[in-house]
C-alpha cells in the first residue's frame, strides 16, 4: 500500500508539473500574440466621448482591454504599435460592393500578393475590414474568401451574395451579353425558391435581387411581386438578410412589399421619395445604402457636364437626406468593383451634404452594419471581447467626415492588413 502511495503521489507531481508547464506556455503564446496600440485618441463608438492618449491591448485577434494609458497594464511580450496623434475607431464595413472585375477572375490560384495589393487597392486602404458583395461569380468569391481566411491573403472579411437574380428576361442592359444566360431569372415563386437555395448552399450569406432592373436606359423592368415575396421569404427562412437593386419607386416599393431588409441603392431616377413612402420604409424596417458617388460616376461615364452630373447626384443626396431625417437606418456603401473609382472620399463630401455628421457617417461605417447584421456583440464597437478589428486614423473624423479616409493602419483580428506608404 505505501508503494502504492508513493507511485500515486509521484505520478501526481509529474502530473502538476506537466500541467504547470502547460499553462506556462499557453501564457507566453498570449503574450507574444499580444499587441498594444498606443497614446490614440480613441473613439469606442460613435457616440461615446473619446479616450485621449489610450491604449488598446489586443489578444489572439480580440479586444482585451481600452483606456487610457495611465490605467493600461501591458504584458512584457507585448508587441507596441505607437499611435500617437492618431485616432483609432472600429474596423469599416462597405456594404456594397463587386469582385466582378477581370482582376478577381481565378482568385483560387492568383499570387496571394497580387490579391492582397488588389484589396488594398479597393478596400483595406480606406479601412474596411468587412465587404458585403452584391453581386458576383458564387464560386470564385467564395475561393477569394477562403483564401482570406486562411490567412494566406491579406484582406477584409468577406460576405457575399453570388448572382443577383433578376427579373424574368430582365437582365440589365450594362452586363455582357455572354454573361446574361448564366444569370438566374426566376419565373415563378417556386424556381425563385431553389435559386436562393442553390445559392446559399454555394456558400452565399446575403441574397441580391432586382426588384427594378435597368433593362435598357429608359425601360425598367419589375420583378413580380409574387417571384420577389418566394425569394425574400425563403431567405429569411434561413436567416439571411436581403438586399434590392430597385432602380426606381416601383421597384422600392416591390421590394419594401416583400419584406426586404436593405436598399441597395437610392434611386434618383425617380426623383424625391414623399413623406408617405418614407414612412412605410421606416415601418418595414429597411435600410439604406446610397452609394451617391455612383450617381456621378454613371453621369460622367456619359459625358455629362460637371453641372449635370452634380444635379443628378443632387437627387440621391436629398434622398438619403429625407430618410435620416425620417430616422431611417444608413449603411455606408460605395458599388466600387462595378464603379472603377475607389476613392471614398467624394462619398464622404456627398453624405455630409445630406445632412450626416461626421460622427453619423461613422456609425453607417461600424454600429449599424454591426446590428443590422445581428453581430453588435462582435463588432462595431471598441470593446474588450469585441473582434479586433480597428483602423488607425491620421487625423479625427470628428472634425472632418474626409479624415476618414485618411487611414494609416488597418487591422483586422489583431493583424495589421493595410500599412499607409507614408508611415
Amino acid at each position: 500500500m505505501r508503494a502504492r502511495g508513493r507511485w500515486l503521489a509521484l505520478f501526481s507531481s509529474v502530473l502538476l508539473i506537466i500541467c504547470l508547464g502547460i499553462g506556462r506556455g499557453q501564457t507566453n503564446a498570449s503574450e507574444d500574440d499580444a499587441l498594444a496600440l498606443t497614446g490614440a485618441k480613441i473613439y469606442t463608438s460613435p457616440t461615446a466621448s473619446p479616450i485621449a492618449n489610450g491604449v488598446i491591448l489586443v489578444r489572439n485577434g480580440k479586444i482585451a482591454s481600452v483606456g487610457p494609458a495611465i490605467a493600461a497594464e501591458l504584458s512584457k511580450g507585448a508587441k507596441k504599435l505607437d499611435c500617437s496623434g492618431f485616432v483609432i475607431v472600429a474596423g469599416f464595413q462597405n456594404s456594397h460592393v463587386h469582385f466582378t472585375e477581370d482582376k478577381w477572375a481565378g482568385a483560387g490560384t492568383q499570387p496571394a500578393e497580387r490579391l492582397t495589393k488588389q484589396f488594398e487597392e479597393m478596400l483595406t486602404r480606406y479601412g474596411f475590414t468587412t465587404a458585403v458583395d452584391l453581386g458576383s461569380f458564387l464560386a470564385n468569391t467564395v475561393a477569394l474568401r477562403k483564401r482570406v481566411e486562411s490567412g494566406e491573403v491579406r484582406g477584409p472579411r468577406i460576405l457575399t451574395a453570388g448572382a443577383g437574380l433578376y427579373p424574368p428576361n430582365g437582365a440589365p442592359f450594362y452586363i455582357p451579353d455572354a454573361i446574361k444566360p448564366l444569370l438566374p431569372e426566376p419565373a415563378t415563386p417556386a424556381d425563385a425558391a431553389r435559386v436562393v437555395q442553390s445559392q446559399i448552399e454555394g456558400g452565399a450569406d446575403v441574397i441580391k435581387l432586382f426588384t427594378g432592373s435597368l433593362f435598357s436606359r429608359t425601360e425598367i423592368k419589375l420583378m413580380p411581386a409574387d417571384v420577389t415575396a418566394a425569394a425574400v421569404s425563403a431567405a429569411h427562412q434561413q436567416n439571411l438578410l436581403v438586399f434590392s437593386h430597385p432602380s426606381n419607386i416601383g421597384g422600392l416599393e416591390t421590394a419594401m412589399n416583400a419584406g426586404v431588409d436593405v436598399l441597395a441603392h437610392t434611386t434618383p431616377i425617380s426623383g424625391n421619395w414623399d413623406d408617405p413612402l418614407i414612412a412605410k420604409m421606416i415601418a418595414h424596417h429597411m435600410s439604406l445604402t446610397p452609394t451617391l458617388k455612383l450617381w456621378l460616376f454613371e453621369a460622367r461615364k456619359d459625358d455629362a457636364s460637371p453641372e449635370r452630373a452634380e444635379k443628378f447626384a443632387a437627387r440621391g443626396v436629398a434622398e438619403l437626406g429625407q430618410y435620416l431625417r425620417a430616422g431611417g437606418q444608413i449603411l455606408f456603401g460605395t458599388d466600387v468593383g462595378y464603379m472603377t473609382d475607389y476613392d471614398v472620399a467624394e462619398e464622404y463630401r456627398l453624405m455630409s451634404q445630406a445632412g450626416l455628421t461626421p460622427m453619423q457617417i461613422l456609425a453607417s461605417l461600424t454600429t449599424a452594419p454591426a446590428a443590422r447584421f445581428g453581430e453588435s456583440q462582435t463588432r462595431g464597437q471598441i470593446a474588450a471581447g469585441m473582434d479586433a478589428d480597428l483602423v488607425i486614423l491620421s487625423a479625427d473624423p470628428a472634425i472632418d467626415a474626409n479624415n476618414l479616409a485618411r487611414v494609416r493602419y488597418t487591422v483586422r483580428h489583431g493583424q495589421i492588413i493595410y500599412t499607409s506608404p507614408l508611415n
